[in-house]
């Protein structure tokens, strides 16, 4: 048996069809399934068992001989949320739990971290574990996954296998759920369709020109076959970053996307919402050397040939991954 908490998320739901084709089959769904448009994510995948994320536990205690692998996705992912208690809860001490589990019963564990824990970015994007301790996160959220990573770091006991992986700008298929959280090409082609038009947020900063922030946007599907390399790899336990190393303007996604959709860029500035403002990153990057290091040899796809890939096979059909 295989676990990916958050299973009916975008990631989450991406990473079992992949592990579906591979063939591995016996998935322990682990989410709150309150959300039917989230729950289409998983409509024709092959799962074992749907559990509740609230008696996870107690299933894990009485299952966990049968358990070779846990992919720990879940979380509360909303940056513009600002309730503490709900990060604590969700986020770092829901962590810590499957953290003792997986020490406890040796179960081999992958868990989302984020880019979001490098804030603006002072001591850069390197996913250097020493440094961690003095990350600066913008936003609560931010803040609860870098919480986790510096405990799991303090850790004695632990997985006989463990992995934290930074994830960048995530886009791709299953992302319909999302709302106001859903990825910037998501957002764009809805707004072509409706208007021909994109609208980007204008710069605040005097170093950026309008549409030339930039990020390390990382196709769904390269980030997948990383988890899938750590999962048989099992070796040199750590935390990684998981971009593409190459950041890119909102101008070239947003160029790509009308590109995939065949039409002419219409591009409007808008000013960046308030309540975000002064959390909001400019640059990022990945410094992907330490996941080469240890053998991950994969290219990862170029924004144009993803974006195209995202665009014409899903969002134009309305498909699911």
């Amino acid at each position: 048996m295989i676990i990916v908490t958050g299973a009916a998320g975008f990631i989450g739901s991406c990473l079992i069809q992949r592990l579906n084709q591979d063939g591995f089959n016996f998935i322990i769904a682990v989410d709150d399934f309150s959300n039917p448009l989230k729950m289409k994510n998983l409509a024709d995948k092959k799962i074992q068992e749907f559990v509740h994320r609230d008696v996870f536990f107690e299933w894990l205690d009485k299952n966990q001989a049968e358990v070779e692998f846990c992919f720990h996705i879940g979380a509360r992912t909303d940056t513009a949320e600002f309730d503490q208690d709900i990060f604590n809860r969700l986020n770092l001490n829901y962590s810590k739990q499957i953290w003792k589990k997986c020490h406890l019963y040796q179960i081999p564990l992958i868990y989302a971290s984020s880019a979001a824990t490098y804030g603006n970015g002072e001591f850069g994007y390197d996913d250097n574990e020493l440094q961690i301790p003095q990350l600066k996160p913008l936003n609560p959220y931010g803040e609860s996954k870098n919480e986790f990573d510096k405990w799991a770091l303090l850790q004695k006991d632990t997985p006989f296998f463990w992995a934290g992986l930074k994830f960048f700008n995530v886009f791709g298929p299953n992302e319909y759920h999302k709302g106001r959280m859903a990825s910037v090409i998501f957002h764009s082609h809805n707004q072509i369709k409706a208007t021909g038009r994109i609208k980007l947020f204008k710069s605040h900063r005097p170093d950026f020109k309008d549409g030339e922030q930039m990020r390390d946007f990382v196709y769904v599907k390269d980030l997948v076959e990383v988890c899938i390399y750590l999962m048989h790899s099992r070796r040199n336990s750590g935390i990684y970053n998981l971009g593409t190393g190459k950041a890119r303007t909102f101008l070239d996604l947003a160029k790509a996307t009308f590109a995939a959709m065949n039409l002419e860029p219409q591009i409007d500035f808008i000013d960046t919402p308030i309540d975000i403002r002064d959390k909001y990153q400019y640059f990022t990057q990945a410094n992907m050397s330490k996941l080469r290091l240890i053998g991950y040899k994969k290219p990862f796809s170029s924004l144009e040939d993803s974006v195209n890939d995202y665009v014409s096979n899903y969002l134009a059909k309305d498909n699911y991954l």
